[in-house]
């Protein structure tokens, strides 16, 4: 095995593309050259932007940004604001839901695959971010190598969380957006299981989400309380690993178990994340994640030429 730096400068640029009058803004990372390496594209969820999730910045907590973590061992890596969040175009009068946000996904991918020459990816898409990421990969399968789906729920029965969240459904249902603050980014914390974020982290954390964006979109807790499912199992082809966080008020485990007995490639893993809440990359085992994430994305295809399967 090849040493890994983790000085190593990790070099960071900022991309644009257009979804019809639509902007969104992309963000790639990567150490020495990006070309020729293998692409990761982390999908955000419901609550921030890609940033804050996934290259955010904590002092004397190492390794805090995923995308440094990964490129330093190899990889270039992707994410994209959503339209609605962040950076991307905020002003359309719609609920930017799931569905839209696998058509981000699409988007994007048509831009890194001019602008970069790649045209499939390892997948990680967190929370309702695994549910457009799902998608995106029933529609694309050809643009999908590998997918994780984190904090993920299928039919949402038994997520007590979503059960709390259905009271409020007529609020989503009548604004397009909904509000966030400090406080807020604090319950995402509270809500399942005491400890198992720093608060120094969550203080980071809120600073990076609140510099971009006040309010968030309504479509995907709308979609989440009132349509699931909106991915189905057997449609995802791709070879897939769902995980799952120990104390994780929405992915509820006879829920997901249910959705990983229905995806048809052999290739596949369910994952239980000892000691993990909800937000994965903020908690406080979040490098044994990454660890999980890196084996997944790395390891060896299956040979199925002797034995028949697949």
């Amino acid at each position: 095995m090849s040493s890994i730096d983790d000085n190593a400068v990790v070099t960071g640029v900022e991309h644009w593309t257009n979804k019809g009058e639509v902007k969104l803004f992309l963000w790639e990372k990567f150490v020495g050259k990006p070309d020729g390496k293998p692409a990761v594209l982390f999908v955000h969820g419901s609550s921030m932007a890609s940033t804050p999730t996934f290259d955010l910045t904590v002092p004397g907590r190492p390794h805090s940004s995923v995308m440094d973590w990964f490129a330093r061992r190899g990889f270039v890596c992707w994410c994209v604001d959503m339209e609605g969040y962040g950076r991307s175009t905020k002003t359309r009068d719609i609920f930017c839901d799931i569905s839209n946000g696998a058509d981000d996904l699409e988007a994007a991918t048509d831009y890194i695959a001019k602008a970069r020459s790649v045209k499939a990816f390892a997948t990680y898409g967190i929370s309702s971010g695994a549910l457009r990421a799902a998608l995106f990969a029933e529609r694309h399968p050809e643009r999908v190598t590998r997918l994780a789906l984190d904090a993920f729920v299928w039919t949402g029965e038994g997520a007590p969380t979503l059960e709390q969240r259905r009271k409020k459904l007529p609020e989503f249902i009548a604004k397009k957006r909904r509000p966030i603050d400090r406080a807020f980014v604090y319950s995402i914390f509270e809500r399942d299981h005491p400890d198992c974020a720093e608060k120094r982290v969550i203080e980071s954390f809120a600073d990076a989400i609140l510099a971009l964006d006040d309010s968030m979109p309504n479509g995907t807790y709308i979609d989440m309380c009132s349509k699931l499912p909106v991915c189905n199992p057997e449609k995802i082809k791709v070879p897939t690993a769902v995980l799952r966080g120990q104390f994780d008020g929405i992915a509820a485990l006879d829920d997901l178990i249910e959705f990983y007995k229905k995806l048809p490639n052999p290739d596949k893993q369910f994952i239980m994340l000892s000691g993990i809440s909800h937000a994965s990359f903020q908690q406080k085992n979040y490098l044994m994640v990454y660890q999980i994430l890196h084996a997944f994305f790395t390891q060896m295809a299956p040979d199925y030429t002797s034995s028949g399967a697949h």
